[in-house]
């Protein structure tokens, strides 16, 4: 291990802890499940402990504390949006518990400032980018090309065909399922070429690539971004939507109540500016401080270097995988690609929850296993045609399909990828023993 890989090692909290194994035995457990989430750094830790003693009401109070509090939060708002290369003069930061109530929320606000009635979605979208948008519009389905992008040819035509009728075209930066990355600044041109207005779901993008709001080509600016802290080391609770300073200036919140009138009486209510009216109740002060700290580490770390750390380790897993019998792999066509480090791969002969808890059980190796909330884009992977998901989907005794995720972060190391090749390779030449000694291993859908 290199001493910059032990430098970036140790800002990150538990990635020494030892866990049991099934036979008892402990070992340095190892995280290959980061686009669930990830663990946090020690400067998000830090800064909540030193931020404290400080912590007050927001927006209201009159002591230093509050003001403090108030202040933080303030500065907090330019720092995510420094982060993704907004501007403050065309920008509001509005910050919600996770990606999830960002698009929730955002949809809630369209809903409520256009007629038109389609969202252009991706076949690849993880639900969260998917389920908000069926609430109040009808949902049309961008296309995916073999190498996991999106189809710019199919979201033209869709554009042309429903010209004036667009709502939003709404898209993941990078999938969950495949890591490859969408080309979301062509797709912004594309999209305000049609008149229409554009969201990346940034939340498998940020903690890998940076991201720039405000370009040269002002086409190929995102209209709104979401993303969340617990994939960029903060997870705390916090999350954040970013849209036009003016967008929904007569909107009305998600949540109402505290923090979101600047008054309200028995029979009238005036809404407060944006975006403190979409931000109802009180704010989770200490989450965001974790994530303001959290942004400032990937910062001083520099992204372009962990680009290209992740780029090397991603490919050297790969290759690792490529090497062993009956392991199919699932993204782009070849390593040329835009991608994240993420991937997918199922094994002939063993199931994927089998699969994913040897891992866990005989090697302490944490990975996902089953769609990873993007039920269409597996389905289209694993080429399950719908009668086959609706049986599956009513019959809980049909062992569900599914793959197994390895999701990689800067803090991994050549030496883990190494460990899981060769759990693989232990897995795949005794296929007929582990499946019978994981045989109660539940194999049902298993969504997340």
């Amino acid at each position: 291990m290199s001493k910059q890989q032990q430098k970036w090692r140790d800002l990150v909290v538990g990635v020494d802890e030892k866990i049991p194994l099934e036979n008892g035995r402990l070992v340095k457990g190892i995280n290959f499940d980061n686009a669930a989430t990830t663990p946090p750094f020690k400067s998000a830790l830090r800064a909540i402990q030193d931020f404290a003693p400080w912590y007050s009401s927001v927006g209201r109070g009159k002591g230093y504390k509050s003001e403090r509090s108030t202040e933080m939060i303030e500065r907090a708002r330019l720092d995510m949006l420094h982060f993704v290369g907004g501007k403050e003069s065309e920008h509001e930061v509005v910050f919600t518990k996770n990606s999830t109530e960002s698009i929730n929320l955002l949809s809630h606000l369209v809903h409520q400032t256009t007629p038109k009635r389609y969202i252009l979605a991706s076949e690849m979208e993880h639900v969260s980018n998917d389920l908000p948008w069926r609430n109040y519009f009808e949902v049309e389905y961008i296309a995916v090309d073999a190498d996991g992008q999106i189809r710019l040819e199919d979201l033209k035509a869709k554009l042309a065909a429903l010209q004036g009728q667009v709502a939003l075209v709404t898209i993941t930066g990078a999938s969950n399922v495949t890591g490859c990355i969408n080309p979301i600044y062509e797709a912004a041109e594309l999209t305000h070429q049609y008149g229409a207005k554009i969201h990346i779901d940034a939340a498998q993008l940020a903690p890998h690539e940076p991201i720039y709001m405000n370009r040269l080509n002002a086409a190929e600016n995102p209209d709104f971004l979401s993303f969340t802290g617990h994939k960029l080391y903060a997870p705390f609770g916090t999350g954040v939507l970013i849209v036009g300073s003016s967008e929904f200036l007569k909107a009305g919140p998600l949540l109402q109540g505290g923090g979101t009138v600047q008054i309200a009486t028995k029979s009238s209510m005036d809404w407060r500016n944006t975006p403190e009216r979409f931000e109802g109740g009180t704010p989770n002060v200490m989450g965001i401080i974790a994530l303001q700290a959290a942004i400032r580490t990937l910062q001083q770390m520099n992204m372009a270097t962990i680009v290209d750390y992740e780029k090397q380790i991603i490919h050297y897993a790969l290759d690792k995988l490529r090497s062993i019998d009956g392991i199919t792999l699932f993204g782009a066509s070849t390593d040329n690609r835009p991608r994240v480090s993420v991937f997918s791969f199922a094994m002939d002969g063993i199931h994927h929850q089998v699969l994913a808890h040897f891992l866990a059980s005989e090697y302490g190796i944490s990975v996902r296993a089953g769609f990873f909330c993007a039920y269409s884009y597996v389905q289209k992977l694993l080429q399950l045609s719908d009668e086959r998901m609706e049986e599956i989907r009513k019959d809980s005794g049909i062992p569900a399909p599914g793959l197994v995720r390895i999701s990689l972060s800067f803090y991994n190391t050549f030496a883990e990828v190494d460990q899981l090749a060769d759990a693989l390779r232990k897995i795949s030449s005794n296929k007929e023993f582990y499946a019978e000694k994981y045989k109660d291993v539940p194999k049902g859908i298993c969504g997340r």
